[in-house]
């Protein structure tokens, strides 16, 4: 069999302050850096060979890669960081608290932003205002976002996984994805073929791994679990044969 693993980043700064956090780069907390080495220390008890790892630009989620590697004893493995795996954009909304926003605009339209499948929030005017959304991160052949849905999301995460990451897996290869809530969300809809509706309930938590075992040769998700089972969230069904 194939594995992949996929690792939401640990906690960063942002998400204990409940603000949207995006494509902005926030540190990880003393919290994220402890799920960030725990995801190591799960992932070295599989025994299972990894063989290479992708990430993001974001640093929340490069650091969480590497405390997960450093427990692993295996930070030799070679890594790819892609823009293609960053958070979703959450344009006017980013760095603005998520209780206050919905006392502002209501729970039901800030539900609708956060967690509806291709209605984006209202796009953000002033992207200098965060200055590593527009930094030398990125070639200046991207055309960075101004908002996303989690579909538009998914338009720049699943050419990305079908050109470079897929045909890996595909080979045999078990590989590390570290990365964000709705970028992995985008994969988790691909591998699981989750439904537009389905999606809006799935949530992956902050740094604790999910583990996916594939039938060799193919994408066909033959099981899948969270290694840290205390903290668990449920899982789309494993799709029919």
């Amino acid at each position: 069999m194939t594995y992949l693993a996929l690792i939401r980043h640990g906690q960063s700064e942002w998400n204990l302050q409940n603000r949207f956090t995006g494509w902005v780069d926030v540190a990880l907390t003393d919290e994220g850096r402890a799920q960030a080495s725990s995801t190591g220390r799960l992932l070295k008890e599989t025994g299972i060979p990894f063989e290479a790892a992708y990430t993001s630009v974001l640093t929340r989620a490069i650091l969480t890669l590497n405390l997960a590697l450093e427990e692993m004893d295996q930070l030799w493995l070679p890594v790819t960081k892609d823009w293609r795996l960053n958070e979703r954009h959450y344009g006017g909304l980013t760095g603005l608290n998520k209780a206050e926003t919905a006392d502002k605009h209501g729970e039901a339209q800030v539900k609708i932003w956060r967690r509806s499948y291709d209605i984006p929030p209202p796009t953000l005017d002033d992207p200098s205002d965060f200055p590593s959304l527009t930094d030398g991160r990125y070639a200046d052949d991207i055309e960075t976002p101004v908002t996303e849905s989690l579909k538009t999301t998914l338009d720049r995460v699943q050419p990305y996984w079908e050109s470079d990451i897929a045909p890996r897996v595909t080979g045999g290869e078990n590989l590390l994805i570290a990365a964000h809530g709705n970028s992995l969300r985008a994969l988790v809809k691909l591998l699981f073929e989750v439904s537009d509706d389905e999606i809006v309930g799935v949530e992956i938590p902050t740094g604790n791994p999910l583990l996916i075992e594939l039938e060799d040769g193919t994408l066909k998700v033959k099981s899948a679990r969270y290694l840290d089972t205390a903290r668990a969230t449920a899982l789309p069904p494993v799709p029919a044969a």
